[in-house]
């Protein structure tokens, strides 16, 4: 099995702030005093799912539904509060957009930063530099600060460093949502190539037709708790049902 996710939860705790009281609320900005309590919140609650070699496996859910949360958790760059990850591979992610890009750097040098923080050696970097460049259509803003892309420009470096690293498992979240159609199209094609390959996706996206062309199987999330999971068409269509019923 190339992912365990086993009874993973995340909390995370609240700091709310406010006025002593109302009668005293001028007296507490003057005096800078306020009363702080703080909420626990849940974003994942026993979530456990299994991805094996060479498949694809979808995540789906409304906003705050934890699907971000779950793939920083599967990335490394958050950990549970319980529960735990297993991971027999190398993993790629682009998560959130610009993640590991200096934004004062030009583009040329946050290839090698961002290549380097996915596993990357130098060398290897200098040996896919072109290919990484020719595949986000950057050439002529390679030398240019990062912080003056848009967002698209962005996405699509992001995207061919993460796909140059040649993962077990590639995790994307959303970046199929940023750029324009010629690029979303260019990487839907990358994706299936790298699919055939034996490259496992883990793919988050609002666009559930998205889902169901890259991913065999699927999971709906809500609320920080599993409400399906299984066949990609299973999973979408009690996931539009609800979401038709709640409108």
């Amino acid at each position: 099995m190339l992912l365990d996710v086993v009874n993973v939860s995340k909390k995370f705790i609240l700091h709310e702030c406010r006025g002593d009281r109302f009668s005293n609320l001028i007296t507490s900005i003057i005096q800078a005093k306020k009363f702080k309590k703080d909420r626990q919140f849940w974003a994942l609650k026993d979530v456990n799912i299994t991805l094996e070699q060479g498949k694809s496996l979808g995540i789906i859910g409304k906003n705050g539904s934890g699907k971000s949360t779950l793939l920083k958790i599967i990335n490394g760059t958050m950990l549970p509060t319980t529960g735990f990850i297993n991971i027999n591979g190398t993993k790629s992610a682009l998560i959130e957009l610009g993640a590991g890009f200096n934004p004062d750097f030009p583009g040329r040098d946050n290839v090698f930063l961002s290549g380097m923080i996915m596993g990357m050696s130098k060398k290897e970097i200098n040996q896919r530099f072109d290919e990484i460049i020719d595949f986000a259509e950057i050439k002529e803003f390679i030398d240019i600060p990062v912080k003056y892309y848009s967002s698209g420009m962005q996405a699509r470096l992001g995207f061919s460093v993460a796909i140059a690293v040649k993962p077990d498992m590639l995790i994307v979240d959303e970046v199929l949502a940023v750029g324009d159609a010629n690029f979303k199209e260019k990487c839907k094609n990358k994706i299936a190539k790298l699919q055939k390959e034996g490259v496992s996706i883990l793919f988050v996206s609002h666009d559930v037709s998205e889902v169901s062309n890259i991913c065999q199987e699927a999971v709906w999330l809500e609320k920080g708790e599993i409400m399906q999971y299984g066949p990609t068409d299973e999973v979408v269509r009690a996931y539009k049902e609800f979401i038709n019923q709640s409108a």
